[in-house]
């Protein structure tokens, strides 16, 4: 939980000194946060290469994980559809159209604004953004409560970007290539998924 809280109070900091104006914009310019993340991309993958047993820990895994962005997929769907029953003012289409976000809040929100407008498409990008956030958050006790997989489960397509830090430092670097898989998986299908469900009335 430490960790998670330090993770946040960085996000609170950034946050606050954008609203006020108090870090340099023209910095931002240069796309500072993608080199952040490539650095630590990098950081991980050393970490991994210099442990000799990730390999052997990745080998003994189940290969049934190959179905696990399917599982993630079908989970997150049936979420959706459990709340959208309480949604009078939202059709079903447009609840699993926000749903099939699973974190990637950047596209989505961006097609289905295109498609459905200004309102559903904040509401998609919120609603992904806080699946990222509690995923950074709350991963260590995913791990303790639900097991390994849970916190690769919760962070849908951010498990090759934004997560992958906090997952690996949570469910073991064995875990490094399934997540890695489930994001470029689940990244794949957004497009694709958001679209679909965008066009049905």
């Amino acid at each position: 939980m430490k960790g998670s809280l330090i993770i946040l109070s960085f996000f609170a900091t950034g946050l606050l000194l954008g609203i006020f104006r108090l870090f340099p914009s023209d910095i931002l310019q240069y796309n500072t946060s993608f080199y952040v993340l490539c650095a630590l991309m990098f950081s991980v993958g050393i970490s991994i290469g210099n442990d000799p047993n990730s390999f052997r820990q990745f080998r003994s895994l189940n290969p049934r994980l190959i179905f696990l962005p399917l599982m993630t997929i079908l989970g997150t769907w049936l979420g959706v559809i459990t709340v959208g029953f309480f949604l009078n003012d939202r059709s079903l289409a447009d609840c699993l159209a926000v749903g099939s976000g699973f974190g990637y809040y950047s596209l989505s929100s961006i097609l289905i604004t295109q498609y459905k407008g200004v309102e559903l498409g904040t509401i998609a990008l919120l609603s992904n953004i806080m699946r990222e956030i509690i995923t950074l958050l709350f991963a260590p006790w995913m791990v303790k409560y639900f097991g390994k997989l849970a916190p690769i489960s919760a962070g849908g397509a951010t498990t090759m970007d934004t997560t992958f830090p906090v997952i690996v430092r949570n469910s073991g670097k064995e875990f490094a290539i399934i997540s890695i898989y489930q994001g470029f998986i689940m990244d794949f299908s957004v497009p694709f998924l958001v679209t679909f469900f965008c066009s049905l009335k």
